[in-house]
């Protein structure tokens, strides 16, 4: 399959005159502005095969379809888009000059959408045609045309006489005018075999890119070399942007030039091409685009059509830096104060154009500064904002409300009123000092909003506070906006008095009141006019608030340990504990004389807050008071496992604890004992010390005094040290001899601990001390039966001891 070629070519051709010479009217519709193809003539067809002709005037016929299908040919574009493969727009805008129209010629139909039974039925070709009368006069007095063209070609993989192609044809009396006719088309090395309509043909990418071509990366579905409708995506797309060209037709004044615009699919048909077509209105003569006054030290640009082939000569006024493009349709330049003329001459085989443009300098543009910042409250408000300082013409306004995201305000003076604002807004003004002069922005003025003045919610609206109450009588304002001015109180609700000095805090505690009283909070948000609170009624009870001392506050105890907690009540008739899982001595909770006293008893095992209710009958509010009890952590201690030696054998003693702080170690009995204020001691027991066996306590205590203990039980054998292994187990989960495993007297190493089935099949092993089987195999419980073991072991004297048997399961 060959690769697929799209070429999209977009032209653009218009006339242009001297402004000069008005009497050189171009012809009826020559640029489309009747939105359609009035005057112009059409054709859709195969390259090599029929044709339908739509003959001139064409009044109204704006979309013609392609050839044998209803897709659109021909059409003429009044709104511009983009191009899908190019991203260009189909009604270009060139070096200033916006064009109007344009007319789409062809579209990306191949032969393979007529669905017919020959594969190559040749593809398709659109064209418009225009008569144009060019006018008498003198041959001197240039008559032009100019086009301007971009291209989106599919590579064909053809050789480039078969690629698909757009070909502008201009012609007097049936002969072309050679150098004013170019085609447009994707170039290969010409290497496909096979002779005509064969595929392979290499993309010439180089030349590609040198005439302005580039890939693009947009993916089509290709049918070249397919067998049938069906397709690939390819990326094999190349692109090139708008480029004005002009011809001048001043040599054949008085006669009949036929202009043609066309583009064909590939000759065989399965790759193809369309084109936009766009036209001036002017037709008098060569005219330079560019700003006739430019921006003093920017960079200008200033052009004219391409003329196919020819030489370009520039002129700038004194002083002027031509930067590039001086023997070319395109220069950039640099200007100083100097006002004066820009020409250009355009000289090649069918013509030889000039122009003039007269040109000035402007000074740079100056954005100024937005003045008058300004702060104001959020509603009905309004604030005036001058630009000073600037240079250009004002081109609007902007407005962010974060300084990120702007609009635009259509306002072009001076001064500006920023009118009710709801929230912060910062403004600036854009400038230009003329169309060639960058456009800026000016310093900013930010209008602070602050928003209106809430008063908020007192809470709790209503309390109930007791004869001496001093706590539980909060109160607290949300809700508000604005900072707290002030607090007020009142005694009737109508005449209020503002606390000296002010209290600027949101919350306020009411203390030993005489009388009913009434509270209110005054908030003020920045310039906002202030606003008052709810208000909070402050009931005066006839009924004591109850009273109560503790101690202490708060305590230490050790993990394990108790500690008192001491309170008198002496106002009040009922008391309550919370927590009381871990009180003793705590009372009944009735107070029977005053003052009262409590004495609890305090065991908890992690820090606790011990609460502390004391309620006095008519009074609704509790006195509450807390103990907190911080407990030191739990110190662990581990003296080992329990064990088994022989007379006269040394044991080594090691105890480990959870508190690096604990470091003070005590053991006792002191009995064969090397040391009882160490760690790891050693034991040397005869039988004549213990008669069987002998337990050891040890302490280790933290710098603060909190310990921890732990015990171990070591046996003596009066026998010399050897390996005894029960001759059944009962693994019935009941922690009875439910583990099979030697039992090591004056044994320092076990080198293994291996059991085997009657099949002689190893079902369990170890090498660590206290480890045994369960009775299971894979997890499955096994039933009762015989099983053989084998153990071997070191004593502490370095002797090796090795023993098997055998033994019961029981179940």
């Amino acid at each position: 399959m060959a690769n697929r070629f799209i070429i999209c070519l977009i032209i653009a051709a218009a006339w242009s005159y001297s402004a000069s010479c008005q009497s050189q009217a171009c012809p009826a519709n020559i640029n489309f502005a009747s939105n359609d193809l009035s005057f112009w003539s059409a054709k859709t067809g195969l390259v090599n095969g029929s044709s339908q002709n739509y003959p001139a005037p064409n009044s109204g016929v704006s979309v013609i379809p392609e050839f044998g299908l209803t897709s659109t040919g021909i059409k003429v574009i009044t709104t511009s888009s983009n191009d899908l493969y190019g991203g260009f727009p189909t009604i270009p805008t060139i070096n200033g000059y916006a064009y109007k129209y344009s007319v789409q010629l062809g579209s990306n139909a191949t032969s393979w959408d007529l669905h017919s039974s020959t594969s190559n039925p040749g593809g398709f070709t659109r064209s418009i045609t225009y008569l144009i009368n060019v006018p008498a006069g003198l041959a001197t007095e240039p008559y032009t045309m100019t086009y301007a063209y971009a291209m989106v070609l599919e590579n064909g993989t053809h050789n480039s006489n078969e690629q698909p192609l757009f070909k502008a044809t201009l012609s007097v009396n049936g002969n072309v005018i050679t150098c004013a006719s170019p085609h447009y088309f994707l170039p290969t090395f010409n290497n496909a075999g096979g002779g005509s309509g064969s595929t392979g043909a290499t993309l010439d990418s180089a030349t590609a890119i040198a005439n302005g071509f580039s890939n693009s990366p947009v993916l089509f579905l290709s049918h070249s070399g397919q067998q049938g409708n069906t397709g690939v995506l390819l990326r094999d797309v190349w692109t090139k942007g708008w480029t004005e060209v002009t011809f001048d037709l001043s040599p054949y004044r008085g006669q009949t030039v036929t202009l043609t615009f066309e583009a064909d699919n590939c000759t065989p048909g399965a790759h193809f091409a369309y084109a936009y077509v766009a036209l001036r209105n002017t037709c008098a003569g060569l005219q330079i685009s560019g700003f006739p006054k430019i921006c003093l030290n920017t960079t200008g640009t200033y052009s004219v059509p391409a003329l196919a082939g020819a030489s370009y000569s520039w002129t700038v006024p004194q002083g002027w830096s031509i930067n590039s493009g001086a023997n070319s349709n395109i220069i950039t330049v640099t200007p100083t104060n100097a006002a004066g003329n820009i020409t250009i001459r355009e000289l090649n085989s069918c013509a030889d154009l000039k122009d003039t443009m007269a040109v000035s300098v402007s000074p740079p543009t100056v954005a100024g500064q937005v003045g008058n910042d300004a702060t104001v409250c959020s509603g009905t408000n309004t604030t005036q904002l001058s630009l000073t300082g600037s240079v250009g013409n004002i081109l609007g306004w902007l407005s962010s409300s974060d300084g990120v995201q702007w609009d635009s305000i259509p306002n072009f003076l001076q001064t500006f009123t920023a009118a009710n604002l709801a929230k912060t807004t910062i403004y600036r003004a854009v400038v230009q000092n003329g169309s060639s002069c960058r456009i800026d922005t000016s310093a900013a003025a930010t209008v602070t909003v602050d928003p209106k003045s809430v008063g908020g919610n007192l809470s709790p609206a209503n309390t109930e506070v007791c004869i001496g109450q001093t706590v539980n009588s909060n109160l607290k304002l949300t809700g508000n906006t604005g900072s707290v001015y002030n607090w007020q109180q009142s005694f009737d609700k109508i005449n209020w008095n503002s606390f000296s000095p002010a209290k600027n805090d949101s919350s306020y505690g009411v203390n030993s009141l005489a009388s009913d009283v009434y509270y209110r909070v005054i908030t003020k948000s920045g310039v906002c006019p202030a606003d008052t609170s709810s208000i909070a009624t402050m009931h005066l009870l006839n009924a004591n608030f109850p009273a109560a001392t503790i101690q202490p506050d708060s305590t230490f105890i050790c993990y394990g340990q108790s500690t008192l907690l001491n309170a008198t009540i002496s106002s009040g008739t009922t008391y309550s504990w919370t927590p009381s899982s871990t009180l003793i001595s705590q009372g009944t909770g009735t107070v029977t004389s005053l003052p009262f006293n409590i004495q609890a008893s305090a065991s908890p095992n992690t820090s606790t807050s011990y609460i502390l209710k004391v309620f006095n009958a008519g009074c609704p509010t509790a006195l509450t008071d807390t103990f907190f009890v911080r407990v030191a952590p739990r110190i662990i201690v581990n003296a080992g496992h329990d064990t088994i030696i022989v007379s006269n054998q040394q044991l080594q003693l090691n105890a480990t604890v959870n508190d690096p702080n604990a470091n003070k170690f005590t053991w006792s009995p002191p009995t064969g004992l090397s040391a009882t204020n160490i760690p790891n001691p050693i034991a040397t027991l005869t039988s004549s010390m213990v008669d069987d066996a002998i337990t050891y306590f040890v302490r280790a205590t933290n710098s603060i005094g909190c310990y921890g203990e732990d015990a171990i039980t070591v046996r003596v054998f009066k026998t010399g040290p050897d390996i005894f292994v029960p001759s059944a187990f009962t693994p019935n989960g009941d922690g009875h001899n439910d583990v099979m495993r030697p039992v090591l007297v004056g044994i320092k190493q076990l080198n293994f601990f291996r059991i085997y089935n009657r099949w002689g099949q190893l079902i369990f092993q170890t090498t660590e001390n206290e480890k045994g089987w369960d009775g299971k195999i894979g997890g499955q419980d096994q039933t009762t039966n015989n099983f053989v073991y084998f153990v071997q072991a070191v004593d502490y004297t370095g002797r090796v001891i090795t023993k098997k048997g055998t033994f019961t399961l029981i179940r």
